[in-house]
């Protein structure tokens, strides 16, 4: 018999009859099992209630699945469920649990889960293949579960048709798994929450519980981790951190931008942020330590310690290659600083400037005028004032003896407007 494809849905397949070869009952479906390590959506065995206790029947013996599942094995051959370690378990694992919208880049919560039913041919003839082919997110899900038993079939299904469907795809579905040990077992990656945009990560981290958040952050790497950190709110940052052990934090922490993990730890008690900084590199650690020491609220507190200065005689040459070696973000690339031997400040090249010019050309000769500066305990309003003056994408930050300490990026003054809201 081959099958013409054919969805069911979740909700329609547990508590269903499984009939032996003979025609006798052999139990009830209780769950509905996956091997993401194998195959992220086909279903690879149904858990049976059986008289004698939970049986595993894989699905491969699986013969029918229209009026009852009908299997080409008796009861007795199906091992029993003492466990289900690797398995990923729809109603257990699924059902009622929320998750990722990769594609619409926000948090829902699963009413139902829809089940593609197709045919591969064997041997014996064909036999049908289920797949999980999206989940059910809308009112629909939530009234089927609701119903199903309590009103008759067709009355259900009639009222079905009038309710929109709103269903996700699976391949734009994510698994938030809060549980670590059963997360490695199944293989459940984050590869595509780590695709989007640090921002997009953001909103939906603010979406989820705490111990959600903690189980995003521990699939993350550590670069992703980081950007997407820099992005949520403090109180957000500040719960995020703090779940996670000091070793795992320091990790993320390093990657960030300086001035934005200087603000993050500064927030923390002291003992975790000792805990987090004794985990950290050194260079990134005395970086972070130098910033710490600035009063907030001040340029010196807002700035951070990445980005490009070069000697006043240096080229555009110069210039390039030392943008080749750059670690920091891309937002601080847009001008690069020259200084003197002593370190104190002496011009700034815009990198339109540098991008068309000859690379012999001497930086010093494409310097632009006026050579805006902020010294360091000048407080947040009069920053914002300059960058609305003068339209900056950075701002350098300067001692009193005019030496260069560090820059102001418009994402950082963005951020400053922002928390004042």
């Amino acid at each position: 018999m081959l099958y013409a494809m054919t969805t069911l849905a979740l909700s329609e397949v547990l508590g269903a009859p499984v009939y032996d070869p003979s025609g006798a009952a052999g139990g009830r479906v209780r769950e509905v099992a996956l091997a993401p390590g194998e195959d992220r959506s086909r279903v690879v065995a149904l858990i049976v209630k059986t008289k004698n206790g939970n049986r595993v029947l894989p699905f491969t013996v699986v013969g029918t699945i229209n009026g009852g599942i009908r299997t080409t094995t008796s009861a007795g051959q199906w091992a029993e469920a003492n466990g289900t370690e690797g398995f990923f378990l729809l109603e257990r694992d699924l059902l009622d649990q929320q998750v990722i919208d990769i594609n619409g880049r926000k948090v829902v919560r699963v009413n139902d889960v829809d089940l593609n039913v197709d045919a591969v041919k064997e041997a014996q003839g064909a036999r049908p293949v289920l797949r999980v082919s999206g989940v059910d997110v809308g009112a629909r899900g939530a009234v089927r579960r609701l119903l199903r038993g309590v009103v008759p079939v067709a009355a259900l299904r009639l009222l079905l048709r009038k309710i929109p469907q709103r269903t996700i795809p699976w391949d734009f579905v994510d698994l938030i798994e809060t549980d670590p040990a059963r997360r490695v077992k199944l293989k459940i990656s984050h590869d595509r929450l780590a695709g989007l945009h640090p921002a997009d990560i953001a909103d939906i981290v603010e979406d989820l519980a705490p111990d959600e958040r903690e189980a995003v952050f521990e699939t993350l790497n550590e670069e992703v981790a980081a950007e997407a950190l820099e992005e949520v709110a403090p109180k957000v940052q500040k719960s995020i951190v703090e779940s996670l052990d000091s070793e795992r934090a320091a990790d993320i922490v390093e990657e960030m931008d300086p001035g934005a993990a200087a603000d993050l730890l500064g927030d923390l008690n002291e003992e975790h942020t000792e805990q987090i900084l004794v985990q950290m590199e050194p260079e990134e650690r005395q970086e972070v330590i130098d910033l710490l020491e600035h009063k907030e609220k001040t340029a010196a507190g807002r700035m951070t310690t990445d980005f490009l200065a070069l000697p006043e005689r240096a080229t555009v040459e110069d210039a390039v290659d030392s943008m080749r070696e750059f670690e920091g973000g891309v937002e601080a690339v847009s001008t690069i600083y020259l200084v003197d031997g002593e370190g104190k400040l002496v011009g700034e090249v815009p990198l339109p400037k540098i991008a068309l010019a000859e690379p012999h050309t001497p930086m010093r000769s494409l310097t632009q005028l006026p050579l805006v500066r902020v010294y360091e305990d000048v407080g947040d309003n009069a920053v914002a004032e300059l960058f609305d003056k003068y339209n900056l994408l950075m701002l350098p930050v300067v001692d009193k003896q005019d030496k260069l300490m560090g820059v102001i990026t418009a994402d950082n003054v963005i951020n400053m407007l922002r928390a004042k809201l």
